[in-house]
């Protein structure tokens, strides 16, 4: 029985099966929403039902809201009066999941009144990211199901739990080994033969939320949020369900969603997340096959080689990493070894895939071991002698399709793929630290790049799960050009009044992971400075140029790794440093010029106008693809505080 183009039911015996099929994840649409109401009515007008599978074609169980309706007026009919027929239906409904429930999809299943999970599925209530709350119930009917500790983790969080969690906690009722359908078949006949349960909103809260420390939660939260509102409303939401009658409760968080829909909040976090899908379009469109990325070659085992690296074996793939000498080789694999048995300590891996992951690294000087590979990496020290080396002897080894990729920050990949013979197969891949952490990938297009090289590093990006945005050859990119620019720009407010750890204090405030002196110790003040001598020889006579970061790198000051750089560590935390005071107030004497006060506000406002300035630049320039991408670049990579939107989307707001 079809009852709109999305949803239909199918009956076996005294069993109804309600399918909701709308590709490609099943999202809450008006139309599977009126579907949905529809199927309830007439359910209840067939005596010979006594029990409803609720199940979804595909490969997902409903995945969330329809994006194309988010920031608009909802339209009716309205996902809670939906949930709320299907949760007084006078016969049992089953959920049965997989592949992800999550936000209006969690919360449909909340309405049913048994839920059964897949092996592998994913249950939660994300809003919290979009600067939203859950809008039908998830606040209310979650923590009557689940211990309050665990609701309040999911939804101030935003993130999904594992069905074999969701098991334990009792968000499901079982996991099906086998056929799911079965399984909610069996589960759905079971509730008809008990009598259908008490609805959720009929229920108290389970213990301890009625009992929670509201007032710590909120401590908490607010310093893991960095002025992001949406988790600290969702506190809220959750403290009214432990202390309101549910449907009190229901009523207030049906209000929240509302008014934090049109939020700037809302706004600036939709636009993320529509912006991180749109990244990288072009590598999609590249007409070539990708290289085969199952034993990619990584060149250099530091601190970025071997990060690469790991992200390479964490995605299954093997790695041949070669470096100078069998010492450097033992240490290369020392510190691969340690980031797969962090993964392993963190449950991402579990005994056999430490197992796995470590035996399909190998290490060794030889570069013919390279030659099978399809792919390989170079992530050697940021020097354009030491690499252009490394590219003639992939050159010269390599077969004629294989893509060499230079993982580089700043330097001019179109003037390396020009000293190889094949230049249209380089490819410049831009990984952040830590490199099998950090979601972005900077794909750096040369001139003359081929549509082999393009999709190999689209299929790349796919593979370990990174978001790819396509960067073109000027000095630092998209990310670092812009972060130079304003990093300048901070080092100009040193001289004139503040001090680093006055202005990484307002860059915190403003929503950002760390300030930016913070950043460059934790970087490391040594790749930076290698770059301002290089252009040293080319600057303008009457170019503006700070030397306090150049005193610095004299002294051997290069931050966390030499134990000080803008600050000075002990036991590994940033303190200020006097003696970085004294240099920057004897910068400021030798100039002639008399410090000032800054306020946060002063910080900020020169910091974002120069970052806008640039950034503009790049897109005029034609370094990025679109204004997005710069927004991804900045969140991504340099820790822009999400939930503002990046740059551009501020700049378009003002």
């Amino acid at each position: 029985m079809k009852l709109s183009d999305p949803v239909t039911i199918s009956q076996k015996g005294d069993l109804a099966i309600v399918t909701i099929d709308n590709p490609p994840v099943n999202a809450t649409s008006q139309a599977v929403r009126a579907g949905l109401l529809e199927a309830v009515k007439r359910i209840e007008a067939m005596p010979e039902v006594a029990a409803v599978v609720l199940a979804c074609a595909g490969r997902t169980f409903v995945a969330g809201a329809d994006i194309t309706e988010l920031g608009k007026p909802p339209r009716e009919p309205h996902l809670p009066d939906v949930i709320a027929a299907i949760e007084a239906s006078r016969v049992p409904w089953v959920a049965a999941i997989k592949g992800a429930a999550l936000g209006g999809g969690l919360e449909i299943a909340l309405g049913c009144h048994g839920r059964v999970a897949a092996r592998g599925a994913k249950l939660g209530l994300p809003e919290v990211t979009l600067g939203i709350v859950p809008g039908a119930g998830g606040t209310v009917r979650l923590p009557r199901l689940i211990a309050g500790a665990d609701a309040l983790d999911m939804i101030t969080t935003g993130k999904p739990v594992s069905a074999e969690k969701a098991l334990t906690t009792g968000l499901v009722d079982a996991v099906a080994e086998d056929d799911l359908l079965e399984a909610a078949t069996a589960r759905a006949g079971a509730l008809a033969a008990e009598g259908r349960p008490v609805a959720l909103l009929d229920r108290d809260p389970v213990a301890p939320l009625a009992d929670a420390d509201w007032d710590a939660a909120a401590d908490r939260l607010r310093k893991k949020a960095r002025g992001q509102a949406s988790p600290l409303e969702a506190l809220a939401a959750l403290r009214d369900s432990a202390n309101l009658p549910a449907r009190e409760a229901l009523t207030r968080e049906r209000a929240r969603f509302l008014r934090l829909s049109g939020s700037e909040e809302a706004a600036a976090l939709r636009h993320v997340f529509f912006s991180e899908r749109r990244a990288g379009a072009s590598l999609k469109a590249a007409e070539a096959a990708p290289a085969d990325l199952g034993h990619v070659g990584v060149i250099g085992g530091g601190t970025m080689g071997a990060g690469i690296a790991a992200a390479l074996l964490l995605s299954g793939s093997r790695v041949s990493l070669i470096e100078r000498d069998e010492a450097s080789c033992a240490a290369a694999a020392g510190r691969i070894t340690g980031i797969l048995e962090g993964s392993h300590k963190r449950g991402l891996l579990d005994d056999a895939g430490l197992a796995d992951a470590t035996a399909r690294l190998e290490t060794g000087s030889d570069y013919a071991a390279l030659t099978p590979c399809e792919l390989v990496i170079e992530a050697v020290f940021e020097d354009m002698d030491v690499k252009t080396e490394v590219f003639a002897r992939l050159d010269a080894i390599m077969a004629p399709d294989a893509i060499l990729a230079s993982n580089t920050s700043y330097l001019d990949v179109n003037a390396l793929a020009a000293r190889t013979a094949r230049p249209e197969r380089v490819i410049g891949l831009h990984f952040f630290s830590p490199a099998h952490v950090m979601k972005l990938l900077e794909v750096v297009r040369t001139d003359v790049v081929s549509d082999r090289a393009l999709a190999t590093a689209g299929a790349l990006a796919k593979r370990l799960r990174k978001t790819p945005v396509v960067a073109g050859v000027c000095d630092g990119f998209i990310g670092n050009r812009i972060m130079s620019a304003y990093r300048r720009e901070c080092d100009f407010m040193l001289e004139e009044g503040a001090l680093p750890w006055q202005i990484d204090a307002a860059m915190r405030d403003f929503g950002f992971a760390m300030g930016i002196y913070a950043v460059q110790d934790m970087a490391g003040l040594d790749v930076a400075w290698a770059m301002r001598k290089r252009r040293a020889a080319t600057r303008p006579a009457d170019e503006r140029y700070s030397r306090i970061a150049d005193r610095l790198c004299e002294m051997g000051r290069f931050g966390r790794k030499t134990g000080a750089g803008w600050y000075s560590y002990e036991d590994g935390k940033p303190v200020p440093d006097p003696l970085v005071e004294g240099i920057i107030l004897e910068e400021s004497e030798r100039l002639g010029i008399a410090r000032r006060d800054f306020s946060e506000a002063d910080i900020i406002a020169r910091i974002m106008s120069l970052m806008q300035a640039e950034a503009q630049a790049v897109l005029d320039e034609g370094i990025a693809e679109g204004p997005t991408d710069i927004d991804v670049t900045m969140i991504l990579g340099y820790g822009f505080p999400r939930h503002k939107g990046g740059p551009m989307f501020l700049a378009g707001r003002v």
